[in-house]
């Protein structure tokens, strides 16, 4: 057994396999057996639901008899009780129907007969990959979850012996213990000597036995001996297996209250460059001549619980800290923020507008509150100005201020971004952002039908700069809404000066912002006799948060005669079932497939497979980077409408 198959096997210890095959098909267990420890076996679609819902199947591998509808009938009943399983087709015959149908079903792997044991190896290998995507993918989610939570509550990690693995800083500041203090000793530490056996014996059942999450109340003792009593959730948590790896607990304290202040100014002292945000409920003071102490006080408390749910959802900060007197403050990494693109104006901007919108209840009372925000970056002074700047912002009634101008030159990559963002501005300024426009042909005429329209950047010495290196730091100033617009502006004047379709560059995050969906609504109606000319080229986006708003969207500008292109189809989790959600005319195949074509037979297959789906859904083909003629030809061959590249023209101003 080579190397490889060990590995592979070693991966699938644990996967149970469903294998469905046909009583007078070829038995291909003798194979599977070298691959997986644990399969079931049946003939029928009865059985093999049967064995489906009784044991935790993790991989169905269905051996297909040509033309059987039932297959692609137990496929869907499968997905309908457990839309993420995996499943591999082994069909008799190499068919382009039964291989659509597989690929409209999201099947995760094909072979048709005869296949080799090294074949079937690579579609099973694939899968244990997917598997390890999607774990990764849910940890990703279930991470983003856990951040939310390690900002307000105690948080403890232990192996299955019980020894702490981890714990937060929250839980830090209410037992008194440091990490290193307890980080591989066993929880018994926290025990309290007054509590009954019973609870640790029901507890470890229920996470353990029952490998299910336990709630109760559990009074632990600090390092100071001291008791504590916290409102406690403990989780087992399982790999893609479902065997337990770790468990988690999570704790609400009922009778702690902290230094905050004290211990915000460790954390920035501890940070090399930091964001930090202050903030104040405006017109606190008034609250105090309003109501007693305890409403005041439960004001507080109940905006702090909630302030975490006002952020914008796509970045957590590391803590909150109550500052006393309705004030509060917010830190996190300058790196860490920078590295999620974001525009620290409009997210905090946003947050202000969050508050604003919504109405703190408690008590059968309600309170409408709005807070002031100030916020400075950088190491030094962090905290005296943040603070300067949040009394400027009151006394100015301004929501948002902006601290310390200064503080961020310090980062070399921030002044490269700020001399960008000047350049930018000034080429807004003077009209110098400009649009180039790339020829497409059609492969069967090969002549030029089409136009794509690619923003350039001519700063003051006269250098043609790429959206590479100014479009994503535009984000960052504010500036990005402007160079849409004069990108769209651009695009539609070239109308009146060539006959042809031109299509424009959008992402589905843009089409998000109103603005865009305004501006784009005001073009097509000012140039309504060529709105049948223009192609609005989508390029998917994972972070996209109302899909219902896209798909208005293409409905709205269809209707006037637009076509829908998809980008960059073929790359990465490109997939055919969303792809018909966005109704598109033309599929842009990704240029990495094309450059690829000539070597490699995989990235051919793919983009033959792209080919057949999209006109059997009557959709035009381009593809990207055609860079030669023995490219270009075999494109033709393939059947792919149109070829874009620098070998039939580079990109122009007209």
């Amino acid at each position: 057994m080579s190397n490889k198959i060990k590995n592979l096997k070693q991966q699938t210890a644990s996967t149970k396999l469903l294998y469905v095959k046909e009583a007078n098909q070829k038995n291909i267990s003798p194979l599977l057996e070298k691959l997986f420890t644990e399969i079931f076996t049946v003939s029928n679609k009865k059985e093999a639901l049967k064995e489906f819902m009784t044991h935790e199947i993790h991989l169905v591998i269905l051996h297909m008899a040509p033309k059987r509808a039932d297959t692609f009938e137990l496929i869907q009943e499968l997905r309908n009780l457990q839309t993420d399983i995996f499943i591999i087709v082994l069909s008799e015959k190499n068919e382009t129907d039964t291989l659509l149908q597989c690929l409209e079903l999201n099947i995760d792997g094909y072979l048709f007969a005869p296949f080799t044991f090294e074949a079937l190896c690579h579609e099973v290998n694939k899968v244990v990959q997917k598997q390890q995507f999607e774990f990764k993918k849910y940890q990703h989610y279930a991470n983003q979850y856990l951040n939310l939570f390690d900002k307000t509550n105690m948080i403890s990690k232990t192996d299955l012996e019980g020894n702490i693995t981890y714990i937060n800083n929250i839980f830090s500041k209410i037992s008194g213990y440091t990490p290193e203090e307890v980080i591989g000793k066993n929880h018994n530490i926290l025990k309290y000597e007054g509590t009954p056996i019973e609870l640790y014996e029901d507890l470890w059942r229920t996470i353990k036995i029952k490998k299910q999450p336990w709630k109760g109340l559990v009074t632990n003792k600090s390092k100071f001996n001291k008791a504590y009593c916290v409102e406690t959730v403990i989780t087992p948590l399982k790999n893609i297996r479902g065997e337990i790896i770790d468990f988690i607990a999570m704790r609400d304290s009922l009778d702690t209250s902290f230094d905050d202040k004290k211990y915000l100014m460790d954390r920035i002292e501890q940070n090399e460059f930091s964001i930090l945000v202050m903030m104040q409920i405006d017109e606190f003071d008034m609250l105090d001549k309003f109501y007693n102490t305890v409403t005041v006080n439960q004001v507080e408390k109940n905006f702090a619980y909630n302030l975490l749910s006002y952020l914008p959802k796509n970045y957590n900060f590391d803590n909150i800290y109550s500052l006393g007197d309705g004030k509060f403050a917010l830190l996190t990494d300058f790196k860490s923020f920078e590295n999620s693109q974001l525009n620290i104006e409009e997210y905090l901007s946003e947050f202000v507008d969050n508050v604003k919108s919504s109405t703190l209840r408690f008590d059968e009372l309600e309170f409408d509150l709005n807070i002031s925000v100030s916020y400075a970056i950088g190491q030094y002074m962090l905290y005296e100005d943040a603070k300067a700047g949040l009394e400027e912002a009151m006394n100015k009634k301004s929501q948002l201020n902006f601290s310390n101008d200064l503080s961020i030159s310090v980062s070399q990559e921030a002044k490269s971004n700020l001399n960008m963002i000047k350049t930018v501005k000034i080429a807004l300024e003077k009209y110098n952002i400009v649009s180039y426009f790339q020829p497409i042909l059609n492969n069967q005429t090969q002549e030029i039908e089409k136009y794509e329209s690619l923003v350039r950047l001519i700063d003051e010495e006269g250098t043609i700069i790429s959206p590479f290196e100014f479009l994503h730091i535009s984000k960052k100033g504010n500036y990005y809404n402007k160079i849409t617009e004069r990108v769209l502006e651009n695009s539609f004047k070239i109308l009146h000066k060539i006959n042809t379709e031109l299509s424009i560059n959008i992402s589905v995050t843009d089409i998000e912002k109103t603005f865009t969906r305004e501006k784009i609504f005001d073009l097509l109606e000012e140039y309504h006799s060529d709105a049948h000319r223009i192609v609005f080229e989508l390029l998917e986006d994972e972070d996209v948060k109302d899909f219902n708003i896209i798909k208005d969207f293409i409905r709205h500008v269809k209707n006037q005669g637009v076509k829908i292109a998809i980008d960059d189809f073929g790359s990465g989790y490109s997939n055919f079932e969303r792809l018909l959600e966005f109704e598109p005319d033309i599929l842009k195949i990704d240029g990495s497939l094309i450059k690829n074509i000539v070597q490699d037979t995989y990235s051919k297959s793919i983009v033959e497979t792209i080919v057949l789906f999209a006109k059997k859904q009557n959709i035009k083909t381009i593809a990207e980077y055609v860079e030669n003629e023995e490219i270009f030809n075999i494109l033709k061959d393939l059947g792919v409408d149109y070829s874009q590249g620098y070998y039939f023209g580079k990109p122009e101003a007209l």
